[in-house]
């Protein structure tokens, strides 16, 4: 074997890491738990899903192959144009009430007023509260008869309220109203944003004369732009995936009005036991939710403000 020799005239072995390689293998040590953990259990899963989708599997027999059956069906099948339809005219109407409700709630948790860690901490419980309490008590807030928000309206305007989540025309604009009860995630991200923003710019607007207003449309909104876009993107994949709502509150009704892409792919995967048309339908879903990112993505480019590029006009 062949023995390396140094300037110095000392022997080297080839067998001797340098301190680059070592770091190396130590990088790689320490990452190996997540690199496993991602392909047995997230990168294995989705490859799985991919090769169902193109057969017919019910659980209980092998997966049968037939091709592009099972996107041929989806296509043709009325419910999944339905259940499509309903989930982008609710992300249609949840994302701008979400977005634009959780930048006024932080613009005016982010001033000097009293018990300030009191009011956000109020704002950001119901993040962290179940997804199925969250949805009875809803459910109950919009009762018909007895509910809180029709009560409220003959109280003080004399105005019968709406059947809501009993009505074809009012069960998506309640769901829409619901989900602003979850602001307090975007709204704590654009805390840190307004929070992360130099005061020096304020200060400088100031001497030269602008006012409140200016200051906040010229220097907050375009400072924050990363953050509007990140929030944007979470809450429209958010929207696509809802689901607990409408499995506990309505079940898709009435006369399918609410049924949702997932609760769609819930029912034909865990009730009639189609595997492999879910797998289908999820495989959509994903393309759906991929071709809504990258729209938002170009238009980010004429809009969204990172320090040291321009947008684009």
């Amino acid at each position: 074997m062949a023995v390396a020799e140094s300037t110095s005239g000392q022997v080297r072995s080839p067998w001797r890491l340098t301190q680059a390689r070592r770091e190396s293998i130590a990088f790689y040590l320490f990452l190996s738990p997540w690199i496993i953990g991602f392909a047995v259990l997230t990168a294995g899963p989705i490859i799985a899903t991919l090769v169902l989708s193109f057969t017919s599997y019910n659980i209980v027999t092998p997966p049968r192959f037939i091709g592009l059956a099972n996107y041929d069906t989806l296509v043709h099948t009325r419910l999944f144009w339905q259940a499509l339809k309903v989930t982008l005219f609710y992300t249609l109407g949840s994302v701008p009430l979400t977005v634009i409700g959780a930048l006024l709630v932080a613009t005016l948790l982010n001033q000097r007023l009293p018990g300030l860690s009191l009011w956000r901490t109020i704002y950001y419980l119901p993040v962290v509260t179940s997804g199925v309490a969250v949805a009875l008590l809803w459910s109950w807030v919009f009762l018909p008869d007895y509910g809180l928000v029709n009560s409220l309206l003959w109280t003080l305007f004399h105005i019968h309220g709406p059947q809501w989540f009993f009505s074809e025309e009012w069960v998506l604009p309640a769901f829409i109203i619901m989900s602003v009860w979850g602001v307090g995630g975007p709204m704590l991200i654009y805390l840190a944003g307004m929070q992360g923003i130099p005061t020096q710019l304020y200060e400088a607007a100031e001497l030269d004369g602008a006012n409140a207003f200016q200051r906040y449309w010229h220097i907050t909104l375009p400072m924050i732009t990363p953050v509007i876009f990140f929030n944007l993107i979470t809450s429209m994949i958010g929207t696509f995936q809802i689901f607990v709502g409408a499995y506990v509150i309505t079940q898709g009704g009435p006369n399918y009005a609410s049924y949702f892409y997932v609760l769609y792919l819930y029912q034909e995967a865990f009730q009639y036991f189609h595997m492999g048309y879910a797998t289908a339908l999820a495989w959509v879903l994903f393309l759906v939710i991929l071709a809504m990112t990258v729209l938002a993505f170009w238009s980010s480019r004429r809009w969204v403000y990172y320090e040291g590029i321009r947008a684009r006009p």
